[in-house]
């Protein structure tokens, strides 16, 4: 890479090497700053990559040999299109209502030479390709001809210092891109008392960015009270009114899902509790945890680098970067002993910060067809809690049965979708 750019005669640019994308693990491999020939301030992302040959595989992936293995891994156009998109969406210095800089990126397989209908050209990533250029081994004159092009003004000090200056802030697009996707869809619809909690979070909220006086709120509830759905919904309503709003979660299978279901753009705002561990302090107007039973200790596990093990309770870095905290947990859902979130954690953090707290009980049932008697006859049977429920009804509209097997469990299951059962 070094040799390209001195070849594409930049001597008074800057450049960036494994830099961070804000509030995530990802890091870019080299970003390069200057000025076009008509003086417009530029920033460039070049992947770099060691491949020798890709094979297509489905949608925007491709099969290489990375990592001692041959894996299905993203095609390089999608990957530095996606980290060009984050910053575009979420670091001040790409906004449009900032003078932004320009952002584009491209890649270059310096082992690569391209063949006849090769995989990596494929029609599919025609307009990738257009947008994100790949550049291999045998066309390092094109990307010479890029950086030339986009940077060859120089005086990229000035753009690289004004990247590093800037903030991690979600664009007021696409908080209104956020709201749009998640408003008005019918899985997420509230009803009884999931409105009053969703109204009392929402003035919560109004309130502390008016104050600037750190928050905290407890919304308690058990399993089918509906805390995501209030949660989604608050994720929505707060983005449409312009909050810098994350929706965080401890686990992964529920995140990428939902990642999935809102799309790879509002994605961005649904993050996981350990990722708030270089953000600023009150970076975000509002964090709202999801499942804030799974909260850690610490954020640092096996991988993190001795020299970022800070030691820092992981509910502190969610309370710190948060002007308001919501945290939506039921104390009976423990899923692995490392994992310590409590109603009493979270109150004894708040009085530690001095913080306002405000607790919201939710009780009304919205699985099973709404039967509490069901629910409490469970809880009753299986000594989670004394209810009055203690004998089974006959008379109640559901089944129960033991089964010898996850096997024979699924059977049953998928007989009674054929027969017409709803999917709850």
């Amino acid at each position: 890479m070094s040799q390209v750019a001195e070849r594409a005669g930049l001597k008074d640019n800057g450049v960036l090497l494994e830099f961070t994308l804000p509030a995530t693990s990802r890091r870019l491999d080299c970003m390069f700053t200057g000025r076009d020939r008509s003086n417009g301030a530029n920033a460039l992302i070049v992947e770099l990559k060691q491949w020798e040959r890709a094979v297509e595989s489905d949608g925007d992936r491709v099969l290489t040999f990375v990592g001692g293995a041959h894996r299905d891994v993203l095609h390089p156009s999608a990957q530095v299109g996606g980290y060009c998109n984050y910053l575009s969406d979420s670091h001040t210095a790409f906004h449009p209502d900032t003078d932004p800089i320009s952002l584009t990126g491209c890649s270059y397989l310096h082992n690569y030479v391209f063949e006849p209908g090769d995989s990596l050209n494929a029609p599919k990533f025609a307009e990738l390709l257009r947008e994100f250029p790949l550049y291999s081994a045998d066309d390092s004159q094109g990307l010479i001809q890029c950086l030339n092009e986009r940077l060859g003004g120089g005086r990229g000090a000035e753009i690289l210092n004004r990247i590093e200056r800037s903030k991690y802030r979600p664009s007021p697009k696409l908080l209104e891109h956020v709201s749009k996707v998640i408003e008005g869809r019918p899985e997420y619809v509230l009803l009884d008392e999931q409105i009053i909690a969703f109204d009392q979070v929402l003035a919560a909220a109004r309130r502390a960015k008016a104050s600037k006086r750190k928050n905290i709120v407890l919304v308690i509830g058990g399993p089918g009270t509906g805390k995501s759905v209030i949660a989604l919904n608050l994720l929505a309503k707060l983005a449409g009114e312009g909050f810098t709003s994350h929706y965080a979660t401890g686990s992964k299978s529920f995140t990428e899902t939902l990642r999935e279901i809102v799309g790879k753009r509002a994605a961005a705002l649904i993050k996981y509790f350990n990722s708030y561990t270089e953000l600023e302090p009150d970076a975000l107007d509002v964090v709202i945890c999801d499942e804030a039973h799974r909260i850690r200790t610490t954020s640092s596990n096996q991988y993190t680098p001795a020299a970022k093990r800070t030691g820092k309770a992981q509910i502190d870095e969610i309370v710190d970067v948060a002007r308001t905290a919501v945290f939506f947990i039921d104390d009976r859902q423990i899923v692995r002993p490392a994992e310590i979130g409590s109603t009493q954690l979270i109150r004894q953090t708040a009085q530690r910060y001095g913080a306002t707290i405000q607790e919201i009980n939710l009780e009304a049932q919205f699985r099973c067809g709404g039967s509490d008697g069901f629910i409490q006859w469970v809880d009753n049977t299986l000594e989670i809690a004394r209810t009055p429920s203690v004998i089974w009804n006959l008379r109640e509209p559901f089944e129960f049965k033991i089964f010898d097997t996850p096997q024979a469990l699924d059977t049953a299951i998928r007989g009674k979708l054929v027969e017409g059962a709803r999917r709850e």
